[in-house]
């Protein structure tokens, strides 16, 4: 990265466009394009099962591939990732484990959050991924007081704190980035702006010139880049978190991108946003311009394209298959964990549920067998 790091403003920097560009691993840069595949064949997978009705919810990945790869691969597993509506991907890239990323959408006996979460909420222990919220902006302060804590116990650790540009909006950024200034508090914002903020617009959510510009009434650097770069994003955050490790303190860095798919699977993007601008945007998808980039360099080729494919569609459908015949939670895990023994008021509410669930009836699982 630039010296101008230091100081608030765009920098559109990017590998994929740069003439000529600096050489990199070709192992390395094929790693990646099988990471993009895999969140690609992860995405695809999930939205099949939602709209076959055995899972409840996802929040697609689709378009955000490259951030979240290049994200995935900048954070080691010894640092923290706090995470908003989609940094599952990245959390995958960096070891979170696809059994228990796919029995969480499930919600069974298999989900490490006992089926506390709605779907496409993760968590793993092993990474420091703790689980999130979709309350708007609360992981900012979360991560802050955590990244405070590691500054005090001297653990070396920096947390990187991710968000969309509709938090920018919330009481969390600004009380987070603020007390992370003056705490000089060793992590990295990462605003996602992708476009939409569910149905508002990222034009509407700020009349300042871009969201990197915020950085600069909190004292800390505010960089741009281009979000749909794999690479460009992977190296501006390995130069923030060193810079944060050092002792530095905090800084933000804007990713821009764009999400492809609605918010959610239960979103109709189509009532809010025009086709000539998601049409623009596909033009810039980080997948095949990724794919475009290494075949012209001749990193890959066609047939490195369709074994990855197959080899993740696999692996993939294999892990689908034993998360979709594992058993449901147990209802009593609805009481356990609260107290050291479940107290009488928990157990008359429990009893009442049981009652009322041996008259209704259990939800039906989808029919029909996968894949589709």
């Amino acid at each position: 990265m630039p010296d101008s790091l230091t100081t608030p403003e765009h920098i559109a920097s990017t590998w994929l466009d740069a003439s000529p560009r600096d050489a990199r691993d070709a192992d390395w840069l094929r790693s990646l394009m099988s990471d993009l595949i895999l969140l690609q064949v992860v995405d695809e997978r999930m939205l099949k099962l939602q709209r076959s009705g055995r899972i409840g919810f996802v929040g697609s990945m689709r378009g955000l591939e490259g951030m979240l790869v290049g994200a995935g691969r900048a954070i080691p597993q010894s640092d923290w990732l706090w995470s908003g509506l989609r940094e599952g991907g990245a959390a995958l890239i960096r070891g979170l484990p696809l059994s228990e990323y796919i029995a969480q959408m499930y919600c069974n006996s298999f989900d490490t959050a006992k089926g506390r979460q709605m779907c496409n909420h993760f968590q793993h222990a092993g990474t420091h991924y703790p689980s999130w919220s979709s309350v708007i902006g609360t992981q900012i302060p979360h991560g802050v007081g955590a990244a405070f804590a590691s500054k005090q116990k001297g653990d070396g650790a920096v947390h990187t704190i991710f968000f969309g540009d509709g938090a920018t909006s919330s009481n969390g950024f600004h009380s987070g980035l603020n007390m992370a200034a003056v705490w000089k508090a060793p992590c990295v914002f990462v605003c996602v702006d992708n476009g939409w903020a569910i149905s508002v617009s990222s034009r509407d959510q700020t009349a300042s010139k871009g969201y990197a510009v915020k950085a600069k009434a909190y004292g800390m650097p505010g960089v741009e880049v281009d979000g749909n770069d794999v690479v460009a994003t992977h190296d501006a955050l390995v130069s923030l978190i060193e810079r944060a490790r050092a002792g530095e303190g905090p800084a933000l860095l804007v990713l821009k991108t764009y999400r492809l798919m609605g918010h959610s699977s239960s979103d109709d993007p189509t009532k809010y946003r025009d086709q000539r601008e998601v049409d623009e945007w596909l033009a810039k998808d980080p997948v095949p311009r990724f794919e475009q980039r290494l075949v012209a360099d001749g990193v890959i080729d066609a047939a490195f394209l369709e074994r990855t494919f197959t080899e993740h569609r696999a692996t993939v459908d294999a892990e689908i298959h034993v998360q979709e015949a594992a058993d449901a939670m147990p209802l009593r895990s609805l009481v356990d964990d609260v107290y050291s023994g479940v107290p009488r008021h928990l157990r008359r509410q429990y009893n009442e549920f049981l009652r009322v669930s041996e008259k209704l009836g259990e939800a039906r699982r989808g029919d029909g067998a996968f894949p589709l």
